[in-house]
């Protein structure tokens, strides 16, 4: 599955998503596009066109994520919404997606990811 990974830049999204995701059993069954692991962003509308999946990580306000959250809805991929444990989300998320995972560290997202997307 072509997975997106869409989140606020103004947090440690390299150590909390990125690396743990990268490190995981999910990057080998998975293809994994992380929008700011070169240090450069992905140009993202056209990418969002051919993914399977966008992982919205919601635990810090974005405008930009919002709009590439936005676009997946239009063109009607499947969305997961992750946060960190006591982040307040966005209460029109549930108006793209019905999986919304609260994560505790780096490990319990991948393991609940993991779940998740063995149950798609």
């Amino acid at each position: 599955m072509k997975i997106f990974i869409a989140h606020a830049s103004n947090f440690d999204f390299k150590s909390k998503v990125y690396e743990p995701l990268r490190n995981s059993a999910l990057n080998e069954v998975h293809e994994f596009i992380f929008p700011q692991e070169q240090g450069v962003e992905v140009i993202t509308k056209d990418v969002i066109k051919g993914i399977d999946l966008l992982i919205f990580d919601a635990s810090v306000p974005s405008t930009g994520a919002g709009i590439e959250l936005g676009w997946a809805d239009a063109f009607s991929k499947r969305v997961i919404c992750i946060h960190e444990q006591g982040a307040r989300i966005s209460s029109s998320i549930p108006l793209v997606t019905d999986t919304v995972i609260e994560y505790s560290d780096p490990e319990d997202l991948v393991r609940k990811l993991t779940e998740a997307l063995d149950q798609a």
